[in-house]
């Protein structure tokens, strides 16, 4: 089950970062404005963090397996009307279809690894969240190769077609029956345990700012380094590469280091080094090539460690019959800051500039390690 759910979360997410390289092939194929663009990604965004609390509320009370089923087959749909629809609409409806399809997987197949991971929780969130790094890692060589050789609609049936495999492996390995219950949700009780204590508010705040920094930097990365930096599309692909890499590797490690040490600390660590490594991107000129790099690989470091640890804490502190519940809402609050990122971005480089849109990210990240700090 760590293998199989993982690797199809890896390659959801080689299809969701297509479109952070190929956005700017794809403003001017459908000829839209950044901010459309963004708005877009934002109904994407939103959609996904709104299934988050019901999908895992439903797998605490079904099955994990009546939720991931499902899931994967609406993912499989939405990444093919990525290749196949047409227009600004097809785009929007592809985005919309394929939130709904991550929302439904994501928590119970959180879910299903912290049951069966207990004394190991951080480790295996870790190596599950590290198939968004080596989704993104291929995304960006994905996305070199249809931005020479073919449309960027091409990669997108590809993707599709090995969910589809993968939907059909689930099921066969799967030793969960398929159950469905009582429709109804217990989302005052699951408010109540979230927001139960002033340390449990600041968590969720804080993470929420690192999930709407996250929204904006990662959907705009690329096209940031084109218009500000002066990078080709395909430099900056090579170059949205190396954040995967960096989280390919750190994301395991940081999570194995959880279980040994304060989650809250570690965090706050990796909060305060992306933050400084955002902010001084920022500031570095395009011909300063060389500090560029370096500035994206400590952004890294310090951004990426922190997807395991926000969700091992929120799982750590939910009682064992409620965990998707808990861990869904909290993803709702997060992902619903991170819905507003690239809606932010889009508007102020639109209206401003992209250094200004960037900066605000790295202030974000400061806000949160303080609220986090205040705990530790």
């Amino acid at each position: 089950m760590l293998a199989t759910v993982s690797l199809a979360w890896a390659v959801l997410q080689l299809g969701r970062f297509l479109l952070s390289p190929l956005l700017p092939t794809i403003i001017d194929d459908l000829g839209i404005t950044n901010a459309t663009a963004g708005i877009a990604l934002a109904v994407f965004q939103g959609i996904y963090a709104i299934t988050q609390y019901p999908g895992g509320e439903y797998s605490d009370r079904w099955t994990r397996a009546t939720l991931i089923v499902p899931g994967l087959v609406v993912l499989v749909l939405g990444f093919a009307t990525f290749g196949l629809a047409g227009g600004l609409a097809g785009f929007v409806l592809a985005a919309a279809v394929t939130g709904l399809g991550k929302g439904l997987f994501a928590i119970p197949s959180r879910a299903l690894l912290s049951d069966l991971y207990v004394e190991r929780r951080g480790r295996a969130m870790g190596l599950y969240a590290a198939g968004t790094d080596l989704g993104g890692l291929l995304a960006s060589g994905v996305a070199i190769l249809a931005l020479t050789y073919a449309t960027w609609r091409a990669p997108f049936l590809p993707v599709a077609a090995v969910l589809g495999v993968l939907t059909l492996l689930f099921v066969l390995w799967s030793r969960e029956e398929y159950t469905v219950g009582s429709p109804s949700l217990d989302a005052t009780g699951t408010i109540r345990r979230l927001v139960a204590s002033p340390e449990q508010r600041r968590t969720l705040v804080a993470f929420a700012l690192f999930y709407f920094m996250v929204g904006g930097f990662i959907n705009f990365f690329p096209t940031y380094l084109i218009e500000a930096k002066a990078f080709s599309e395909q430099l900056a692909s090579a170059a949205f590469a190396i954040v995967f890499v960096v989280g390919l590797a750190i994301k395991p490690i940081a999570g194995a280091v959880s279980d040994r040490f304060r989650r809250e600390s570690i965090a706050v660590v990796g909060l305060l080094v992306a933050a400084v490594a955002l902010g001084v991107l920022s500031l570095v000129g395009g011909e300063s090539r060389l500090l560029i790099y370096g500035c994206i690989v400590v952004l890294a470091l310090g951004y990426k460690m922190e997807f395991p640890l926000a969700d091992t804490i929120i799982v750590d502190n939910a009682p064992d019959g409620d965990m998707g519940a808990d861990l869904g809402a909290a993803r709702a609050l997060f992902l619903g800051a991170n819905a507003l990122g690239p809606a932010y971005v889009g508007i102020v480089a639109t209206y401003a500039d992209y250094v200004t849109a960037f900066a605000g990210l790295a202030v974000c990240l400061l806000v949160a390690a303080g609220l986090l700090y205040w705990d530790t």
